[in-house]
C-alpha cells in the first residue's frame, strides 16, 4: 500500500473509531435517569428542606436494593437549592429541565415556590414530583397533568385534624400563617367540620415572633362560649405560636390542638399533655417493612430517628423508582404519567395510591394524643387511631 493511502486509511479508522466512541458516549448518558431536587437547601424552611433530601436518596437506596439503578440505567440526583424564593425555584426548575436534561424534578419545601414552578413543568412536559409542599392549590385550580404529589395536601392536613377534633359542642378558633398554606389549610379545615363550630380565623405574617395581639383577639372569640373551646394551630417554620399558651387559656378553659411536625417543633407539645390533634407521621407509629427499614438505617446513620419529611422525601423516591420499574427505564413523560395515574406504592407510611384525577397521593394519617415521656425531648403523639384515605373524603379541587 503506498503511504498516502495507508495514511488516508488510517486517519478513516481514527474518524470511524472517534464517531463510535461518540456513539458510545451518548448510549452511557442515555443510561442515565437524570433527577432533579429543588429544596429549600436555604432559607427559612431549610430544617424541612435537608429531611425531604436525606428521605429522597434514602427512598432510591432503598426501592433499588442499594444500587441506584432501575433496568440497568444509572440514577443521578441534581440538587438545587430554591432559598425558599418563588423566582428562584422557577428559574432553577426550567433549567433543571432545559440545560441539565433532567427527566423528572422533585420537590420543592415552600407552597409558594412550588405554585411558581407548576407552569414550568408544563412548559418543557416534564413532571413534577411535588414533596413536601402542602398547599391545595397545587393539585386544585393551579394543577396541570405533569403535576404529581407524594407529599399530604392542605386538605389531608386539615381534614384528619377535624375528624380528631369535630364533636358536638366543641367550639374552634384557628391561627395559621398568612399565606398559601395557612389559608389553604384552614379553608379545608373548615369545609370538614360537620359538628364542631368554628368561630374565628387569625392569620398572622410568617415571620410573626410576638403572639400577644393574636392570642388576645383569639381569647376574646372564645372565653365566653359554652362547651369545649380549642385553639387550631396550622404553623410551619420560624416562630413559635405556642407562646400563645403563656397568656393562661386554661383561665378561660381552652386548648390548644395541632397537627404534626418536626421533632425540634415537638418540644414545645411537652406543655400539652393530653393534646390532640392528627399528623402525617412519625417514626414510631406505623408498622410496616419500610418504616422499619427507614428508622433502623436512620438511626445507623445519623444516631436519630427519621423525622417528618425524611418519610415523604422517602416516598417520593420509591415513586419515581416504582414508576421506572414498570416502564422498564423508559422516561418517557407520556408513558410515565399513565403508569403513575392509579399507581399504588409502599411507603414508609404503608400504601399510597395517586388518585387518577388530581395526581395527589392519597395516604393515611394518624390520630395522636401527647404522652411526656422523659426519654424523648419532645412531646410522644401517642397513636390513637389510624384515619385511612377511605374515610377522608379529600375533595378533587383541580376543576379537570
Amino acid at each position: 500500500m503506498h503511504a498516502p493511502y495507508a495514511r488516508r486509511a488510517f486517519l478513516g479508522l481514527v474518524a470511524a473509531t472517534a464517531s463510535v466512541l461518540a456513539a458510545g458516549a451518548f448510549a452511557q448518558s442515555a443510561k442515565e435517569i437524570r433527577i432533579a431536587h429543588v429544596y429549600s437547601k436555604t432559607g427559612p424552611l431549610e430544617a424541612y428542606g435537608k429531611q425531604t433530601q436525606t428521605g429522597l436518596m434514602m427512598g432510591l437506596e432503598y426501592a433499588t436494593g442499594g444500587t441506584m439503578t432501575v433496568a440497568g440505567k444509572k440514577i443521578a440526583v441534581i440538587e438545587k437549592d430554591d432559598q425558599g424564593k418563588p423566582d428562584v425555584g422557577k428559574s432553577l426548575l426550567a433549567a433543571a429541565y432545559g440545560d441539565d436534561k433532567a427527566d423528572i424534578a422533585v420537590g420543592p419545601t415552600s407552597s409558594g415556590v412550588a405554585l411558581a414552578m407548576l407552569p414550568v413543568a408544563e412548559e418543557y412536559k416534564k413532571i413534577l414530583l411535588v414533596e413536601p409542599a402542602v398547599a391545595d392549590s397545587i393539585t386544585g385550580e393551579k394543577w396541570n397533568k405533569y403535576i404529581f404529589r407524594t407529599g399530604r395536601n392542605s386538605s389531608q392536613d386539615a381534614i384528619s385534624n377535624a375528624v380528631a377534633l369535630d364533636k358536638e359542642g366543641t367550639v374552634i378558633a384557628t391561627l395559621a400563617q398568612d399565606y398559601a398554606f395557612g389559608r389553604d389549610g384552614v379553608a379545608a379545615f373548615k369545609q370538614a367540620l360537620k359538628k364542631a363550630k368554628l368561630v374565628h380565623e387569625e392569620y398572622l405574617p410568617t415571620n410573626t415572633t410576638d403572639f400577644t395581639a393574636g392570642a388576645q383577639r383569639l381569647i376574646d372569640a372564645l372565653k365566653d362560649k359554652p362547651g369545649r373551646k380549642v385553639i387550631f394551630i396550622i404553623w410551619a417554620g420560624a416562630g413559635n405560636p405556642f407562646k400563645i399558651a403563656d397568656l393562661d387559656l386554661k383561665r378561660h378553659g381552652i386548648e390548644i390542638a395541632t397537627g404534626g411536625n418536626i421533632l425540634p417543633a415537638m418540644a414545645a407539645y411537652k406543655n400539652f399533655p393530653g393534646m390532640e390533634g392528627a399528623t402525617y407521621y412519625y417514626f414510631g407509629i406505623p408498622k410496616n417493612p419500610v418504616n422499619e427499614w427507614l428508622v433502623a438505617n436512620h438511626y445507623k446513620k445519623f444516631q436519630t430517628p427519621p423525622d417528618f419529611f425524611t418519610a415523604g422525601g422517602m416516598s417520593a423516591g420509591i415513586a419515581i423508582v416504582e414508576a421506572l420499574k414498570k416502564t422498564n427505564g423508559d422516561t418517557n413523560t407520556t408513558k410515565l404519567i399513565k403508569t403513575m395515574e392509579g399507581m399504588r406504592f409502599q411507603t414508609p407510611k404503608g400504601e399510597m395510591t395517586f388518585r387518577p384525577e388530581d395526581h395527589q397521593a392519597m395516604q393515611s394519617m394518624y390520630h395522636f394524643k401527647i404522652k411526656v415521656d422523659p426519654a424523648f425531648p419532645w412531646g410522644v403523639p401517642e397513636l390513637v387511631r389510624e384515619i385511612k384515605p377511605e374515610e377522608m373524603q379529600v375533595p378533587i379541587r383541580n376543576k379537570r
